[in-house]
């Protein structure tokens, strides 16, 4: 086989002509397996970073620890923390407990609680019960109001009922009202039937 000058020229500059094709493809691959590392993906060779880019994959993999531990996720790895960020992981899951204990959500674990917080966790769950009662919810437990609270309430229920009978709307039990409020409804407003 005979090869000219001109065939060999024009392998030659095709050859030129495709190496940008390929330093960009294995550019590609490194900056794919720099992101994998980094997002934590197992499909990647850390073989191929360089010791600046094996730096970054170790910063994301720390701020990934420290974010799941901070999310109370199951991957969540205390060993990984540091001292300082463990500390404030912790204070941050007795101020979460705290919160939850004194709003009465999530899951409250009162046996984390110092005695000042179980003290005023106790007057969040006072307060709370109190609105439901005073508000006539389904969570009122009637038999934890203090004689205080369940003068209000009787109050505040008799104020509903007078309400509901002068504007006719809801139930409304006439025989709870004094006789100078069943004077004040008018004639027309019917008692309605529970």
């Amino acid at each position: 086989m005979k090869v000219t000058m001109r065939t060999l020229l024009w392998a030659l500059g095709a050859c030129l002509s495709l190496w940008p094709i390929l330093v960009f493809a294995q550019s590609s691959d490194l900056a794919h397996d720099l992101e994998a590392c980094k997002n934590g993906r197992e499909n990647y060779d850390r073989s191929k970073l360089t010791q600046s880019e094996s730096a970054e994959v170790a910063v994301a993999e720390h701020a990934r620890a420290v974010s799941n531990c901070r999310n109370r996720l199951e991957s969540c790895d205390p060993s990984k923390l540091t001292g300082p960020e463990a500390t404030a992981l912790a204070v941050a899951d007795h101020q979460r407990n705290v919160s939850d204990c004194k709003e009465g959500i999530g899951s409250c674990d009162r046996s984390k609680l110092t005695q000042s917080e179980v003290r005023d966790s106790s007057v969040g769950e006072r307060q709370r019960n109190f609105s439901d009662c005073r508000d006539g919810r389904e969570t009122c437990d009637s038999s934890e109001l203090t004689p205080t609270e369940a003068g209000a309430l009787a109050i505040a229920e008799h104020k509903r009922n007078y309400t509901a009978c002068l504007n006719g709307y809801g139930y409304c039990d006439r025989s709870r009202l004094t006789p100078f409020e069943a004077g004040a409804i008018p004639p027309e407003r019917h008692t309605i039937p529970r």
